[in-house]
């Protein structure tokens, strides 16, 4: 069967035609201009990269990141015109690929190392390699001084990751958590700060490292109030009595320091003063009931 001029041309405008926007095409670069850059996709007509949309980073020389004959792949960002050109972005590829990037790393100990680049009142703005984050002040280990932040580099957890609206949220307390996970043991004492005090519990700062004091782990007692016992910003020791690795959940004790039932809630400044002698008795109950 022969395969004349027209077939030929029918062939290649029904391959034009499967080009469009939001596709992956391969192309290989072709010629450069002042403006933009020619790429040969296979098409009638060479494709065009404008000058905005060869790279994430804005500046680059052309000629060094998108040499002539390269061969890589790009995002149809506009379909072809009347001359059947199609549009392309090797930037807005990239950057479909660092957020299935980072929706892979969601919900994982993976870790970014991202660049402070402003500061407003919820906590700071990142780069995330190329990718505009936000990390809020809550999530933050250093919260008081955040213009002392900007340019610095901080290692990061992913919390949130919703492309649609842009929306990338960060987390250096659960990067720094994850890592420093690894290195606690239950029976260990720790020594902190109050960060929160809710009705079911108190949440306690260690390490760069939050833990919970369930309301029924303070005393062998019953506890009416902890608004009573505890305050943002007071210094207190507990022990772990349970890890959750996978959660990152770290469970605190006071009441196994305690000499009798109460004693937390009659003398606190006694039970703390004492906690590392109590400590090993402590740890020895916790090792017989499990």
């Amino acid at each position: 069967m022969s395969f004349s001029s027209d077939d030929f041309a029918k062939a290649l405008e029904q391959h034009d035609a499967s080009q469009q926007r939001g596709d992956v095409v391969r192309g290989t670069i072709y010629s450069h201009e002042a403006d933009g850059i020619y790429v040969d996709i296979g098409g009638k007509a060479t494709a065009y990269l404008p000058k905005d949309e060869a790279a994430l980073k804005t500046g680059a020389n052309l000629a060094d990141i998108l040499p002539v004959g390269q061969e890589r792949d790009f995002l149809i960002i506009k379909e072809q015109n009347a001359e059947g050109q199609v549009t392309l972005s090797a930037r807005q590829l990239e950057i479909k690929r660092l957020w299935d990037q980072f929706n892979a790393i969601l919900d994982t100990e993976e870790t970014l190392e991202v660049r402070v680049s402003g500061v407003n009142k919820g906590g700071v703005t990142v780069n995330a390699q190329g990718v505009r984050g936000f990390v809020p002040r809550s999530h933050l280990v250093e919260r008081h001084d955040l213009e002392a932040l900007v340019g610095s580099l901080l290692t990061v957890s992913v919390l949130e990751v919703e492309p649609e609206r842009r929306r990338l949220v960060l987390s250096q307390r659960m990067a720094r958590q994850a890592a420093s996970l690894g290195q606690l043991e239950v029976g260990q004492l720790v020594k902190g700060k109050v960060s929160g005090v809710k009705p079911f519990g108190v949440f306690i700062d260690f390490d760069g490292i939050t833990g919970l004091l369930h309301i029924n782990q303070v005393s062998k007692s019953f506890v009416s109030s902890l608004d009573e016992l505890f305050e943002s910003g007071k210094p207190i020791q507990a022990m772990i009595i349970a890890l959750d690795e996978s959660k990152r959940r770290v469970s605190l004790s006071t009441k196994v320091l305690e000499n009798h039932a109460g004693e937390m809630l009659e003398s606190m400044d006694t039970v703390m003063s004492e906690a590392t002698d109590r400590a090993d008795r402590a740890r020895n109950n916790l090792a017989q009931d499990q």
